[in-house]
């Protein structure tokens, strides 16, 4: 008699292809990913919460997403729809909706680009780079407060870390 094959095509016995792998044991580097996973979880919450306040002192009817518009159009200048979703991470109905509410606001304009009529050049107006700009102080002078006790080359080392950050989720 020959031995009993089972459904998995073996005599019963596991492959080391069908064996249950033993769940990862966390090492030194999952300890620091871990610990850089809660660390940037609490700031991404912060600065959520943050950005919806620096909206609103924009204006009430802001919405915080909108911010990071301002933010851009502020240090880049006038850039088409289709360059700041891109840069925002959002898609043209959302990008188009936010612009809509800025431009309703007078925070925005648009201007046919010239490289090409069929598209539109985002910038802020003045009333916009007026009222952001009062906003922006405000929170840069938060910053300053909040990282007094910092060195600068801290504060530098920090701001390039966050870049590097920024940088790689692109």
């Amino acid at each position: 008699m020959g031995a009993d094959v089972g459904e998995d095509g073996n005599d019963g016995r596991r492959s080391a292809e069908t064996e249950p792998r033993p769940a990862a044991v966390p090492t030194a580097v999952d300890g620091e990913f871990l610990a850089l996973e809660r660390e940037l979880t609490i700031f991404l919450r912060r600065a959520r919460a943050n950005s919806g306040e620096m909206a609103r002192e924009v204006h009430p009817d802001l919405e915080p997403a909108a911010y990071g518009l301002l933010v851009r159009l502020e240090e880049c200048g006038a850039q088409r729809a289709t360059e700041l979703a891109g840069y925002i991470g959002v898609g043209k109905a959302t990008m188009s909706r936010q612009l809509r509410a800025l431009e309703e606001l007078g925070f925005v304009d648009r201007e046919p680009d010239p490289a090409d009529g069929r598209a539109w050049l985002v910038s802020l107006t003045e009333h916009g780079r007026e009222h952001f700009g009062r906003v922006r102080d405000a929170r840069r002078m938060r910053y300053v407060r909040q990282l007094d006790g910092w060195d600068r080359r801290e504060v530098a080392e920090l701001a390039r870390l966050l870049h590097q950050l920024n940088a790689g989720a692109e």
